[in-house]
């Protein structure tokens, strides 16, 4: 079985308060490839209360942003209209959850492979990439570059070429396969 992890597509990462450009022009990609996707599809979903500001994270990033209930918190709604069931959500930039669940569903079915889009590439697609070869190390870990987008164009650069010195195939525009 062929799993596709769709990473934080959420109003405040696309066109909220941490928004870009290069989130907005994934959209369509995006979307797309969860349609044809043929294979399980998990959603993550970058998840904070109002105390953001006072977490270690908050500290750091100071800006108030997918806190649980507002409108920046929901997800994308051309992605969210393809949602079954209910997203991952996820306090930390990677999602022990989301490990733990991808091992049961290997247990179940061994997996073929594992994919991941998002955003951010540098932040949480990477994170997350990196949890799941650390929870399945023998299962093949792909990231799409086409359908990811960084806080920077540099340091979703940055990211991709990370995920490759880890193993990690990466491929589409900007990744330019390494498999």
């Amino acid at each position: 079985m062929d799993v596709l992890i769709v990473v934080d597509m959420q109003k405040d990462f696309i066109d909220g308060s941490l928004g870009t450009a290069e989130a907005q022009q994934i959209v369509p990609k995006v979307v797309e490839k969860i349609q044809k996707f043929e294979g399980a599809v998990l959603y993550t979903r970058d998840t904070h209360d109002r105390n953001y500001l006072n977490t270690a994270e908050g500290k750091k990033l100071p800006v108030e942003h997918c806190i649980r209930g507002t409108e920046g918190w929901e997800i994308h709604p051309e992605i969210a209209a393809l949602i079954s069931g209910e997203p991952i959500d996820k306090p930390t930039f990677g999602s022990r959850e989301l490990g733990e669940m991808l091992v049961k569903l290997n247990e179940e079915e061994p997996l073929d492979s594992i994919t991941l889009i998002g955003l951010c590439t540098d932040i949480c697609v990477i994170s997350n990439a990196l949890l799941c070869k650390a929870y399945l190390p023998e299962v093949p870990i792909r990231v799409d570059a086409s359908c990811c987008a960084g806080v920077t164009p540099e340091s979703h650069r940055q990211a991709l070429e990370a995920m490759k010195m880890c193993q990690i195939d990466v491929a589409g525009p900007q990744g330019e396969g390494n498999r």
